[in-house]
Formats: structure tokens, sequence, C-alpha cells
């Protein structure tokens, strides 16, 4: 099978498309034909091995000269091919999409996943639509619903609206019932207010820092402000999610977007809001049935950027690093 490969950190030119062995399902796996993904930050960083401080803290992922796991990828959307032993919910033709981060990924045109990293896929998306809803998606419902704990009426505040997880977010947000405000460029406005949020700050001519709202909760996506200024619009009982960081820099960086978290965890103990890091939402079935629920009712549609094919990965790659891609890019088969 065709796959996108690599072996050592280094920028888009350091992925291949090479001819691999076709996995076999083993206990409690499924084969699934690929039929799209999508690229996230997450592929970017682990590329690149960034920033260094990652390399110590998730040795699962990361090796010392190259990631563990040679194939990249992580959202998927496809047809299961096959069942291994003990394996109950699906059977060979079922449409599925899910997560198949820490495996050999899903840049290629079969991956086995474990039943427990699958869901049925939403009816109404196409695959393409579909692969790029597992990680970003998940990150947002877990990020409002369960860390956040949203409640009707309370207003919401997402930093990186625009983005990957932020188009998520805006919508989960609304349909939680929150009053939503989104923070993103000029260019992006319109695209944040069709999602469907109640304001949207324009970054380059407003800072929502220093504005005079209060927000109960704040889902900061880009890690590019000071704690203390995302602190500063919260209530006094609010709650302040940190999720990772955006793409940035030619070269890896010691701390990257995890200065932020660490400014948070060692605040965590002093301050009055709650502060909680999301830094690796675990992929779960329950999860992405739950996304299914909230797409099959219409509360929440993914938005897509470009479509890239298979050969096309290192341009999809290098397209979220250099031109700031907005909402989610797909990869199909």
């Amino acid at each position: 099978m065709k796959a996108v490969v690599q072996y050592r950190y280094g920028s888009a030119e350091s992925l291949s498309v090479r001819e691999v062995e076709t996995p076999v399902p083993a206990e409690g796996e499924v084969l699934v034909r690929v039929h799209a993904s999508s690229v996230n930050a997450r592929e970017w960083h682990v590329m690149r091995g960034d920033p260094y401080l990652a390399r110590l803290a998730f040795r699962e992922v990361f090796g010392a000269r190259g990631p563990k796991r040679t194939i990249r990828g992580s959202d998927l959307a496809g047809r299961v091919e096959a069942v291994g032993p003990s394996v109950t919910r699906f059977q060979p033709g079922d449409e599925v999409y899910g997560d198949a981060r820490e495996l050999d990924g899903a840049f290629a045109e079969y991956v086995c996943v474990p039943e427990g990293q699958l869901a049925f896929k939403p009816a109404n998306l196409t695959f393409e639509q579909a692969a790029t809803v597992p990680l970003a998606g998940a990150t947002a419902l877990v990020g409002l619903r369960e860390a956040a704990r949203v409640q009707p009426g309370q207003r919401v505040l997402v930093n990186g609206a625009s983005g990957g997880v932020g188009t998520f977010a805006v919508q989960i947000g609304k349909a939680l019932g929150a009053e939503v405000t989104g923070v993103c460029s000029t260019r992006n406005a319109d695209l944040v207010r069709s999602l469907g949020a109640d304001h949207v700050v324009d970054y380059t001519r407003d800072d929502f820092a220093r504005a005079p709202e209060r927000y109960d909760v704040v889902f900061d996506l880009v890690a590019n402000r000071a704690l203390a200024d995302l602190r500063r619009v919260l209530t006094p009982a609010g709650t302040l999610i940190f999720s990772g960081g955006g793409v940035s820099g030619r070269r890896p960086q010691l701390f990257g977007p995890m200065t932020l978290t660490i400014a948070g965890q060692l605040a965590a103990r002093f301050v009055r809001h709650r502060l909680v890091l999301l830094n690796n939402v675990p992929p779960r079935a329950e999860t992405l049935q739950a996304l299914r629920e909230l797409i099959e009712s219409g509360q929440v549609t993914p938005v897509i950027d470009r479509t890239y094919k298979l050969a096309e990965a290192p341009a999809a790659v290098r397209y979220l690093q250099v031109e700031h891609a907005r909402a989610k890019v797909a990869i199909t088969m």
C-alpha cells in the first residue's frame, strides 16, 4: 500500500510517499481502508520534533532522531476492510471514522485501529468532511462539555476561533447554549460569524484582553497571550482552558506553546480561577459518537479550507505551516 512516511525530524520535505506493507488487524483491531484523512498541528509538531521539551515529555511518540511511528496522520474516515479477533461492533463494509494516534498513521491507504478509537461515520458527511472531525472535534467537545462544564447562558471566549479546533468550539459552544465570542483575524471574521458566534473580535483591530467584557470560560487555542491577559477577562469563578498551540518558527523551539502550559501548571495552585490543561485528549469511541449526534442533528458542520491528494500530503502540511490555514485541511485517497 502507499503511505506517507518519515524517518528523521525535519520540514515537510522529510515526508515521502512510499510503498509499505499492508497491516493485518490484531486482537481488538479493525483494518480500515482509508478514504480520507486531515492535517492537524499535531502532525506538524511530530514531524519536526517540536518543541524539544516534547521529546522528553512524550517518549511514546518522539524518538531521539525521528518519530517512533514512521507513518504520519491521525484522523481518518473510510470503510472497514477486515476485523481482528474479539471485535464485535464493526464488520467489513461499515463506514467509520476515528483517530489513529500513537499508531502507524492515517496518511495511508490502510490502517489498523483499535475498536475503541472508531465510531460509525456521520451519515450526512462525506468521507473528507468526516475525516476532519476526530482530533479537533474531540478537543473542542471535551474542553467545553467536560473540562469547562459549559452551561446554557454562560459566556465563552474562543481565542483562535477560525482554526481547526476553534471552528468546532464555536459551534459546540452554541450547541451547549452559551453566548460565544470568537477571536480571529479580519479575513476570517465572516467565517466565524457564519458558524454561529454571537460576537467576533478582530485581533488586528481590537485587544480582547483590554476590553471590559468578562467570560465564564476562555478557551485558548493559540498560546500567544500571557497568562495574565487570559485571566484578566475571566469572571471571578471562570475557567481557563489551554489546548496546545499553532505552528510557528522555522526551527524547533525549546518550549514553544508549552511555555503557557507550564506557566498555567505553576499558577494553578495559587489562583482562584480554574486552569485546565487540555493537551492530549484521548481518542475514545464515546466522544466520536457524541460528535456524530451533534453533526447529524445539524448543530455542528465541519469546515474544510483545502483538500489535497495523498501524494500531496507534504504540500498539505506545508500549507498548514506557511499559509496559516483556517478550519481544516483534508487529504483524500
